[in-house]
Order: structure tokens, then sequence, then C-alpha cells
């Protein structure tokens, strides 16, 4: 089962990650952009150039996902391993679609899911933590051109159509609570997903 894990930069995403290393030592943890490729490599140089080309960094974004579909994603599924991901596929539909939104393309977030369609392995269920754009802003420092409030409101109108349109497989989480508050309710979530399963 792949489990992922998305939200603003300053969600808290990346601390529910780690604490949930010690709830579930088996899972394969793991996260986008990778770190341990040189696919992730470009991603990141890609993101702290504010002069990046948008378009380009997209395909830095596919390849660095289809790299790790392969490499970690897949194999770990099949062996019948939990999956956990800090990031995946909707985090690529929610903000290159915002950084594309001005270019000559018509339906950005359209056109990057279609080209993922052809390879991508959807999630079971995603946790969307949910914050508003100042404090996601104010949260992660502002360090880089996807932190910035306006940017990232942008960003949460396109997870809400993601949300709008599978509904089944996502759950949102106040992520304005206190830390301890929405580690339980995604602790709880986890539950209720392993259940199902």
């Amino acid at each position: 089962m792949l489990v992922t894990l998305e939200g603003l930069d300053g969600s808290g995403k990346t601390t529910v990650w780690e604490a949930l290393h010690d709830r579930y030592p088996d899972a394969v943890f793991t996260r986008e952009p990778t770190d341990d490729s040189w696919y992730g490599d470009a991603v990141n140089r890609a993101i702290g150039d504010d002069d990046a080309d948008p378009l380009a960094t997209l395909f830095l974004f596919t390849a660095d996902h289809a790299d790790h579909l392969s490499r970690v994603v897949r194999p770990a599924l099949e062996a019948g391993d939990l999956v956990i991901s800090d990031r995946y596929s909707d985090s690529r539909y929610a903000y290159q679609a915002a950084s594309l939104r001005t270019s000559e393309l018509k339906r950005p977030m359209e056109y990057i899911m279609g080209i993922h369609a052809a390879f991508t392995r959807p999630p079971d269920k995603t946790i969307y933590l949910d914050v508003d754009p100042e404090t996601a802003a104010a949260r992660s420092g502002s360090t880089n051109k996807f932190e910035q409030a306006a940017y990232l409101a942008d960003v949460r109108a396109n997870y809400e159509r993601l949300i709008e349109a599978e509904p089944e497989r996502f759950i949102k989480i106040d992520a304005t609570q206190s830390p301890e508050a929405v580690l339980d309710e995604v602790e709880a979530a986890f539950d209720e997903i392993l259940a199902e399963e």
C-alpha cells in the first residue's frame, strides 16, 4: 500500500513523516524530490534557482518521479511493504501547475497529469495537511520561490481541486493545530487506512 503525505511547505509533512518512523518501523519511508539520486540533485538545484524555466523544472521533477518509482516505490510495493512518501505526484500537479499558470499551456494541471498518467502509480491514500498560505510561508521561512504566500495560495487552490476530484483518496487534516494534535489525527487516519486494508 502506498500512502502519501501532501501539503504546502510549512504544513508539517516532514515532521509527521519523521514521527511515523517510530510507529511503523517496517514501512519503507521515502520522499520526493529524492535525496539519493542525481535526478533529485537536479531538482533541488532548480528549486534554488529563481531563473529556472518552469517547464524544464517540471520535466526534472517528472524524471525524478519516474526513477523513484522504478528504483524504490514499485519494488517495495511488489514485496508487500507499506510505503510512506513525503510528497509524491500530487505535489507536482499542485506546485508545477501553479508555476506554469502564466505559461502558454492552457490547462497546466491537466497537462501534467496527462504526462504522469502513462507511467505513474497513484497513491492508495493521501493525507493532506491543510494550512493557509500565510501561515505556510511564515513557517517555511519564504526561503525560495516556492515558499511565497501568493504562490502558495495558487498551490492550495490546486490541491483543493485534486481533493474535490478524488475525495475518497484524500484525508484532510487541519495543520494549524499543535504538532501533537496533528500527529494524533495522522496516526488515527493511518490506523483506519490499515484496518481497511
